[in-house]
């Protein structure tokens, strides 16, 4: 009748859920059992205390199950607080579960050690249960005040409500009967859109009543504009006129007065710009691409007509290079033509979406719902803190409360970042509405109280310099307690560890067994409360470790109410009056892990985040952070949606945002801010089918996520469909509903949640122009409330079976196979005909850090780069596109995967001045007027495309110059590792894994970029140092031997060094990283660099020595004219 766990806990709640195909979510099975302070087990469902004795009182949990139907009749509880208790209930609760395992949800009197006091927060304050023998927290409100159902105040659980309504429906103090309409909200029908008017009084009428056809802009007949027009109001059948000397929003008797704006009184605005650049500058930018791409045609072809017949080697090596460099500037250049710049409208999104109007008196939000999520994997790489700040960054954001919810992936699944987030939900309690008070920016708090510039600037009230050092006093304290959870969770562990090795070795002294046996008792991990960690352990065992645990997801911050909640004076550390205190919804999500699984890393990650917030909030919008990248313009997503609800925005599938990086050196020597590309070569892809997904900082289009296609307007429209939900066949006509198991998994809910995702994302539609979107007021429904059944599905559809046999991976969702499943995911949406749009922000949207040293820099570009190799040998090669891809931008995904083969390229050209120096000889065999000629207008192109480039892109010259520096130094070094381990894997199977070794060099704390001067050894660093050391060694020689000839040649030196200065100008900051901040490089660096570098020059003496080169300039040198 009733499992038993080895684990001791206060209460257990759990939920079983079916791993069959068929199951629906309707018939998920729930289990409850609660434990109470004496020992004793309390059946939730049927009312019967069971006395536990022996060894059953020191086991876990005992379940006992109870079918919930879908029917109303057998849910007594089906009532406002019922919704309210059964949420709070599910909220305190820890799920785990995964294949094959029963979904148990654990009741958590305690997340953390510190004290919690927000109301949404999960093992937040309550009073406790006034029933004999039952320790559990009474009914909550939003504001964390107790619920009491009967007049007679009777503090009752939800757990014996909920048996008093099922067995006599009387209250157990009273003995009364509940009086259930007392304290239910009556619904509110937002079904229309609308809320209702009331009627006017009779005493008011007034018979100046009007019969005039008022029509909207889609030229129906428009009740509302009627109504407001001739200032009435809703009646039996007629409008009546108010008074007139009546003023004011509302009268006596909550009755509205005055007018409202109504948006269909002002002209019909758009919600973003497409601005061109001005024609002075794009115009002679286009022409000098043409001209470029002329003489560099006819270059070519000169070169390939005038051969170096003394050295051939030369100029075949030569003529090759330039060949491929030529094609690379082609795919580079061309998708560059036509560059636009974007804006938008924060005051026409709020005017259409937030104003009060006569559909919407109180001002109800109308946006779409917005899903965040921010992943993180590993606690020791990425610090706990700085995943908390990011968190709070998103909770703070500006963006109506109840439209959002938070998700963060903890891929390690360690209690350290399950407390350091249980603390960021604990602390935002404080930090958000300190935000919305006195508008702080950045809401990131600890880039907030860093900041040197001046906190008082632009601040109003006359309370912020006090408010501002409580918080920041707070924020200390909140840091020291993050920073001290890995020591605070060991001293635990081992403190209960010690508890029940002495339990083993007391219960052995008492069986009389041997005492010189050993002691078997797992470390294990304990949370708060006193249960084991479901995650992994400090000390790794069977199922509980990183690649081996179950499911966890914890309901940290319930979903909030619907309607604003204004602080007070009295219950927090500040004055929050007229502040909403309300949280965003905040959940922490762990996925299943199994051996034998290919878990896919991030990708994996994510589509279990996306399955899991499909069920338990369906945003229609998704918006991905990494760990390290915080919200730093808290209205960042207002910014992106104003693109999604704009007219056309309907085939957008995701809106890239630029990324900025802190912490980088002023003179960002390793290019890592890589303006180049984010404001120059996105810029110009926005003007093409969209820019490239880059990771993070993206809001996507969830519907598009899934692998749909976009909308055909014309096809819908014909069907009358337009402000209507549609089927996924409407999308995808060869698409069979009984196969979407097949596609998204055997979740119902999931499915169910595919056609509301995609008609909440349509845009808004107010104007006749805009044919496919939906009616305005949809979205003004609050929120079902979560119950068990619900989390319980998400936990299942996080499992490590769930995507077996299904096209999560490979069609829907984050694409798997590849390194930079970035890159892959956007490619797929863009090759499915959807576009994308780059929003860059007056204030930077995001920002977050970079690696600044050179080690760490060059492997990052190294895994980059070899997933893009992966692309090239893969079927998402732009060669294999399909016709919805346009064709420059299928030139720029080209470019993308490819130019990591200019490594060879590179390679070979940056040692071909050090072998004109040793040879004597040059890669053509007379340098002509035509030559320098070709060579004049090709610089000059060059240097006036770059010109032309950073006007309209905004980047600064010495940033163009930093890029075009980095692009030697990582094209000699990550892109040819990355294409010698593509080929090996593609070729034969073998994969390389190329790691940094251990610092040599020390941190210095109190310097901002101490991390710049690390020198970390890396076989990376071989190639352009043996390039660097050639070209040196090169220049000597030559020089050498130029003085003692007889007749000595100094133009010929002179442009065989020129070229190789220009190799080692652009080598300069390796080789300033090279030598750290004191000089102090690895020996091996220098040793097998030079072993190299003298081998070669040794190699080369010896098949061509010095006195062979000839000297006589009309045979074989080379002459100026």
């Amino acid at each position: 009748m009733a499992t038993l766990s080895s684990q001791p806990s206060k209460k257990v709640r759990s939920s079983e859920t079916s791993s069959s195909s068929n199951r629906s979510s309707s018939g998920q099975t729930v289990k409850f059992a609660r434990r109470t302070s004496s020992g004793r087990y309390v059946n939730l469902s049927l009312r019967e205390d069971l006395d536990v004795s022996g060894d059953l009182s020191s086991r876990d949990y005992m379940n006992y199950t109870v079918h919930i139907p879908p029917t109303p009749d057998n849910q007594p509880m089906d009532t406002s607080v019922a919704a309210k208790a059964e949420e709070q209930y599910v909220s305190n609760s820890l799920f785990t579960g995964g294949f094959n395992t029963v979904t148990r949800a654990h009741l958590m009197d305690k997340v953390i050690d510190s004290k919690v006091s927000h109301p949404q927060m999960a093992g937040s304050k309550g009073s406790f249960c006034a029933m004999p023998a039952c320790d559990g927290k009474v009914m909550r409100d939003e504001r964390g005040n107790d619920i009491t159902p009967c007049d007679c105040r009777f503090k009752i659980c939800r757990d014996c409500y909920m048996d008093a309504q099922n067995d006599t429906s009387l209250c157990p103090g009273c003995k009364e009967p509940y009086k259930v309409s007392d304290y239910d909200d009556e619904p509110v029908d937002f079904s229309n859109g609308t809320l209702s008017l009331p009627v006017p009084d009779d005493s008011r009428k007034d018979h100046h009543n009007m019969s005039m056809m008022k029509r909207n802009q889609n030229g129906e007949f428009d009740n509302n504009k009627w109504l407001f027009e001739t200032q009435g109001t809703y009646g039996y059948g007629n409008a009546y006129w108010p008074q007139e000397d009546v003023s004011g929003e509302y009268g006596d008797g909550g009755h509205f007065r005055g007018r409202m704006s109504d948006s269909s009184d002002k002209p019909w605005k758009p919600l973003s710009r497409k601005l061109p650049l001005p024609n002075s500058i794009i115009s002679p930018y286009r022409l000098l691409i043409l001209v470029r791409l002329v003489v560099l045609s006819f270059f070519l072809v000169w070169r390939l007509r005038h051969p170096n017949k003394d050295a051939m080697w030369l100029w075949l090596m030569s003529v090759t290079c330039e060949i491929w460099f030529s094609f690379s500037w082609f795919l580079d250049q061309i998708p560059k033509m036509n560059p636009v710049n974007r804006s938008t409208d924060l005051e026409v999104l709020r005017d259409k979406f937030e104003m009060p109007s006569p559909s919407n008196p109180t001002g109800r939000s109308d946006l779409p719902g917005v899903d965040l999520f921010v992943s993180t994997a590993d606690p020791e790489k990425e610090p706990p803190l700085v995943t908390a700040n990011t968190m709070l960054s998103i909770l703070a954001v500006d963006y109506p409360v109840e439209k959002l919810a938070c998700y963060v992936s903890d891929d390690g699944s360690a209690l350290l970042t399950f407390e350091a987030m249980a603390e960021a939900a604990s602390f935002a309690d404080l930090w958000v509405p300190f935000c919305r008070k006195h508008d702080i920016e950045p809401r990131n708090p600890e880039t907030y109280f860093c900041k040197k510039s001046d906190p008082t600037k632009n601040k109003k009230r006359p309370d912020f310099v006090k408010d501002r050092r409580k918080v920041k006093r707070e924020y200390d304290e909140f840091k020291v307690r993050v920073n001290g959870l890995a020591d605070s969770i060991r001293r635990r562990s081992e403190a209960f560890n010690a508890r029940e090795e002495m339990k083993v070795l007391k219960h052995m002294r008492e069986s009389g067994s041997d005492p010189s046996e050993k002691i078997k008792v797992q470390k294990a991990t304990w949370m708060a409360d006193g249960t084991h960690w479901p995650g992994t352990w400090a000390n790794p065992s069977g199922e509980h470790s990183k690649g081996d645990h179950a499911g966890i997801l914890q309901v940290m911050l319930k979903p909030p109410s619907d309607d604003p909640l204004m602080g007070s004076s009295e219950d927090k550390l500040l004055d929050f009056t007229d502040v909403d205190i309300r949280l965003p919804m905040f959940v922490y999500v762990s996925r299943e892990k199994r051996p034998g699984y290919d878990h896919n890393k991030k990708a994996g990650a994510m589509n279990a985040l996306a399955r899991a917030s499909a069920i338990l909030s369906n945003g229609p919008f998704i918006l991905n952070l990494d760990c390290d990248h915080y919200i730093y313009n808290c209205k960042a997503v207002r910014e992106g949606m104003c693109f999604m609800m704009d007219r056309g925005g309907e085939d957008i599938c995701y809106i890239q945002f630029p990324q900025r990086f802190e912490g980088i050196d002023p003179s960002d020597r390793y290019a890592n801010n890589n303006t180049v590309f984010f404001d120059g070569t996105m810029r110009a892809l926005d003007g093409l089918q969209g820019p490239l997904y880059v990771g993070t900082g993206c809001m996507f289009r969830r519907f598009a996520l899934y692998g749909f296609d976009p909308p055909k307007v014309d096809t819908i429209l014909e069907r009358g469909s337009e402000t209507q939900a549609l089927k996924a066949t409407n999308f995808d006509p060869d698409l069979d509903v009984k196969l979407l198991p097949n596609i998204f998994g055997n979740s119902t809910m999931l499915a169910k949640s595919i056609p509301i995702a995609e008609f909440q994302g349509r845009p808004l539609a107010d104007h006749p122009a805009i044919k496919y979107g939906r009616p305005p007021g949809a979205l003004r429904a609050p929120r079902d409330p979560l119950d068990a059944t619900t989390v319980a599905e998400a936990v299942s559809s996080i499992s490590c079976w769930y995507e077996d046999k299904t096209e999560w991976g490979d069609r829907v969702g984050w694409i798997y196979g590849s390194e930079t499943e970035d890159v892959v995911t956007g490619y797929r949406m863009h090759n499915r005909g959807w576009r994308s749009v780059y929003c860059i922000t007056k204030r930077d949207a995001f920002h977050g850090s970079a690696p600044i040293n050179l080690t760490d820099r060059l492997h990052q570009v190294l895994r980059w780069t070899t997933g893009l190799v992966e692309i090239f040998f893969s079927r998402n090669n732009a060669l294999l596109a399909t016709s919805k891809l346009m064709f420059l931008q299928r030139l720029a995904y080209l470019n993308v995967v490819v130019y990591p083969f200019t490594s060879f390229f590179l390679v070979v050209y940056s040692f071909l001045p050090a072998l004109s120096l040793f040879s004597g000889y040059f890669i053509v065999q007379k340098v002509s007027v035509a030559f320098l000629m070709f060579l004049l207008i090709i610089s000059l192109c060059l240097i006036g495309l770059a010109i032309l480039e950073i006007k309209w892109s905004g980047i600064g010259l010495e940033e163009w110059w930093r890029n075009e520096q980095f692009w030697l130094i990582s094209g000699t070094s990550a892109h040819l590792a990355a294409v010698v381990q593509g080929l090996l894997k593609v070729i034969a199977g073998i994969e390389i894994s190329l790691t940094s070794t251990s610092k040599s060099a020390g941190v210095d704390n109190d310097d901002t970029y101490a991390g710049l001067y690390l020198v970390k050894w890396s076989s990376l660093m071989i190639p352009p140092i043996v390039i660097g050391m050639v070209n040196i060694i090169a220049i000597a020689v030559a020089f050498s031997r130029t003085i003692y000839q007889t007749v000595p040649q100094w133009s010929k030196f002179i442009v065989g060094a020129f070229f190789s200065f220009w190799v080692l100008a652009h080598l300069y900051p390796f080789a300033k990283g090279l030598m750290g901040r004191s000089g102090k490089t690895p020996t091996i660096v220098f040793v097998w660099s030079g072993l190299i570098a003298i081998t070669i020059s040794l190699l080369w003496v010896a098949i061509s020595p010095l006195g062979s080169a000839q000297t006589d300039l009309g045979t074989g040198g080379f002459q100026f004219p």
